[in-house]
């Protein structure tokens, strides 16, 4: 991964270290892409610390993966967290043209032990990159337990310098810990790089992990300098530290540390929203968009903020941490193809103009049809629709207090951020509607005019997936521009990890679960204000904050793994959801059954919000299954796994085939530690 001297990219880029240094055996495509439960000796000891900033580096770059791993590393139609949002309140999966999809979850054919993930690199079933996380999860912890191992070894440092590479390897298996416990439960934990291979592991009950990882982020907060005192952006910093170990205290139950973390990192750290000056605001430098003259942005605050550009600009006092995905591939850069995966298949045959022709077409600038004021292709990307958001992401989430918020500039198509199909103007030129907006139902008849209304007819947030496709601009007849893609002069698609917003999106969390409404409110209204808001909250319940956390987080949260760490919260503290119900801690994720009633919070918010789910879904001249089941609150650990630990028994999850409540497991972390240096 890049990392950012200053406000530039220093003249060596670590992670190219890595590759010419003999640890661990180097870079090779089977290396980074190890079975699940297969470990490594270390070919060298590290004694130097040009050789912990190589693995210090390559778990930077990895955490980077879980937005731009591309299906097959070439097939560009899914990625990871689109995964993650197919298992929310937010998304369903998109693409009705595939025979074997990843729509119908719960029934036997799908996920299960023997296929959870089975759809990565397979042509079919792109959404499903479950078995990714359990992988690349195991695969980032690997580096990090290098670094929390050997760092003893390492010559001539001090013991600021020591700790501070101690606390970022800290960082980052923690960040790991947090995601699989909340994806898969209980499961094993390994914390040292093995001397042989360990074929006997247990799994390490969730509880267990999660305050072992809090008490590391207690230690990474201590040891981790805050950025202003850094050199380089884009590593580890206290900020971040910080905002996990917000996270762990809630998902712990102790909401008043939660609160004190919040506290420190908003009010004393020497962060701030970013708010633009007067009116809409603007930040750092203005990117107009891929074709103003067909879709002109108005400069606003929240366009600016997310521009890759921006995101680690001298300017922006809300980041707290980002993600440095710029330069040539052979550096560091790796594609982020989000108008691709996530932007509607406007392009398709399936969307019709009144007198029958294809509405809308891709033409290449070289195109003796080309039209400036209708380019679609680059004004908004071609999407392809594997990821689709559902009516409550499209609307219903954008009312607040009973009405729309049409001063949000999250939602708003009057200044850019936000396009509506109806926004989009049909660009065929054999047609009479030309240059006219797209309609959904023929104006005079009322016959439907898109027969894939999945995949091709929804609305989305340009803000948050347009990116400048370099390698795409620079070809006269490029025919897709998919993204943050590379060229002769490389790639610019920076991410996020963390803003200053989600901070005080937690901390009113805490105040929530302290009893605390309007504190809470207090913390929710400086996000919508900075947003331009003009209906603000009094009190707010834990849906309010989760509905914020989707309107300001898109694409940033793991929306799956806050649903189930919110769904764990509400357990232990008793508090009722938006709908009044309260969920008991030792049940809340062990039920079954497709009805509306029990189940986790991140159940009910499936049943509320997502209307694909426990329906079937005429489409695109054929009928999709899109079921879930409450015991999907966890994934399944996949059968391959659990075997590859030969001498010993995995749990698997409550609802799957082969789960056994009287599987041991270790209760305690210590005795998972404890156990990883035996070798019977």
């Amino acid at each position: 991964m890049n990392i950012l001297h200053k406000n530039r990219i220093p003249a060596i880029a670590l992670v190219i270290a890595l590759c010419g240094t003999a640890l661990l055996g180097g870079c090779s495509e089977d290396f980074l892409e190890p079975t699940p439960l297969s470990f490594y000796e270390p070919g060298v000891t590290l004694s130097s610390e040009s050789g912990m900033q190589a693995v210090m580096a390559m778990t930077d770059r990895h955490l980077r993966h879980y937005w731009t791993h591309q299906e097959n590393n070439s097939g560009h139609n899914s990625n990871p967290m689109g995964t993650e949002y197919m298992f929310s309140d937010l998304m369903a999966y998109g693409k009705t043209d595939e025979t074997a999809t990843g729509l119908n979850f719960s029934v036997a054919t799908q996920l299960t032990p023997q296929n959870a993930g089975a759809g990565e690199g397979s042509g079919n079933s792109n959404g499903n990159l479950i078995q990714y996380f359990w992988t690349e999860t195991y695969n980032g912890m690997k580096y990090a337990n290098t670094v929390i191992n050997y760092i003893d070894n390492v010559q001539g440092l001090d013991e600021a310098t020591k700790n501070a590479y101690l606390g970022r390897a800290l960082f980052h298996r923690a960040f790991r810990y947090y995601t699989l416990v909340f994806q898969f439960g209980d499961v094993p934990l390994i914390t040292e790089i093995p001397s042989v291979p360990k074929f006997n592991y247990r799994s390490t009950k969730k509880e267990a992990i999660l305050e072992m990882i809090t008490m590391d982020l207690e230690k990474a907060v201590e040891y981790v300098p805050d950025q202003s005192d850094m050199e380089y952006k884009g590593m580890v910093n206290k900020g971040a530290c910080r905002m996990l170990l917000i996270k762990c205290y809630l998902a712990t139950g102790q909401w008043q540390k939660a609160k004190d973390q919040a506290d420190i990192l908003i009010d004393g750290s020497g962060y701030a929203l970013v708010q633009g000056g007067d009116g809409l605001g603007s930040l750092g430098t203005f990117i107009a968009g891929g074709e103003p003259e067909t879709w002109p942005i108005t400069r606003n605050v929240i366009w600016d903020l997310h521009r890759s550009e921006n995101k680690l600009h001298a300017q922006n006092t809300e980041v707290i941490m980002a993600m440095p995905n710029r330069g040539l591939a052979a550096e560091s850069f790796r594609q982020w193809l989000q108008m691709r995966i996530y932007g509607p298949f406007w392009n398709s045959g399936s969307i019709q103009t009144p007198d029958n022709l294809q509405a809308g077409q891709n033409h290449p600038r070289s195109n003796a049809d080309y039209n400036v004021q209708l380019d679609l292709l680059r004004a908004v990307g071609r999407g392809i629709g594997i990821f689709r958001p559902t009516y409550f992401a499209q609307h219903t989430l954008w009312n607040v207090n009973g009405v729309l918020d049409e001063g949000d500039l999250r939602h708003r198509s009057d200044v850019g951020n936000w396009i509506r199909m109806t926004d989009l103007k049909y660009n065929n030129r054999s047609s009479a509607y030309y240059g006219q907006n797209f309609m959904l139902y023929h104006p005079e008849t009322g016959r439907l005019l898109c027969s894939d209304t999945v995949r091709c007819w929804y609305d989305w947030p340009h803000y948050k997936y347009w990116n400048l496709d370099v390698g795409n601009e620079a070809n006269q007849n490029a025919n897709a521009f998919n993204g943050a893609t590379g060229g002769s002069t490389g790639g610019h698609g920076d991410i996020y990890l963390y803003r200053l917003a989600e901070a005080y999106l937690l901390r009113a969390e805490a105040r929530f679960y302290l009893g605390d409404p309007s504190g809470a409110a207090t913390d929710v209204n400086e996000v919508r204000k900075r947003a331009r808001c003009t209906q603000l909250y009094d009190v707010v319940n834990i849906g309010d904050i989760m509905n914020e956390r989707a309107r300001e987080l898109h694409m940033e949260e793991w929306r799956k793994v806050e649903l189930a760490r919110v769904s764990r919260c509400l357990a232990l503290s008793g508090k009722p959801d938006e709908w009044g119900n309260t969920y008991d801690i030792n049940t809340y994720d062990k039920q079954s059954g497709r009805d509306a009633s029990g189940g986790s919070y991140w159940w009910q918010r499936i049943v509320h919000y997502n209307e694909f789910y426990n329906h079937t879904v005429y489409s695109n001249n054929r009928s999709q299954e899109y079921n879930l089941d409450k015991y999907n609150f966890y994934w399944p650990v996949r059968q391959a796994v659990i075997d590859s630990n030969r001498e010993g028994k995995l749990s698997q999850n409550y609802g799957y085939d082969g789960y056994d409540d009287a599987t041991p497991k270790w209760e305690t972390w210590q005795e998972a530690v404890e156990d990883e240096g035996r070798q019977e």
